[in-house]
């Protein structure tokens, strides 16, 4: 089990080597500790005491997990030769991505997955 002073340095710094295995666990308990705060958050009565709280548990996390997120991929990074400073270059592009995703349209009308969209195959 790893102690403390492994978790601070995999989760917090930017030094040292990972490989494939502590990246996936990570990364994933990462995605599950947000996803379960969002998940709280949508569980709540909308404008209650209890939803802000929640919504400000999510957003520090969100800021701490992206950072978390950050010294994964560096690491990572790392154990191919390179610098850290990538880490930034996937972040970003992940956040394009997601973006482009998120604001722009796709095909207008029926395509080869279905007839149109928002509605099963």
């Amino acid at each position: 089990m790893p102690s403390g002073e492994q978790l601070t340095w995999l989760f917090f710094s930017l030094r040292g080597r990972i490989s494939p295995s502590p990246y996936l666990l990570g990364g994933l308990m990462l995605f599950i500790v947000r996803l379960f705060l969002l998940y709280r958050f949508l569980q709540t009565e909308q404008g209650s005491s209890a939803q802000s709280g929640w919504a400000l548990a999510l957003l520090v996390a969100l800021f701490i997990s992206t950072w978390c997120n950050i010294a994964l991929t560096s690491k990572r990074l790392h154990d191919f030769g390179k610098p850290a400073l990538w880490a930034l270059a996937v972040l970003a592009v992940d956040l394009l991505i997601f973006l482009v995703l998120t604001f722009v349209r796709g095909d207008p009308g029926p395509n080869r997955y279905g007839a149109r969209t928002n509605a099963p195959a």
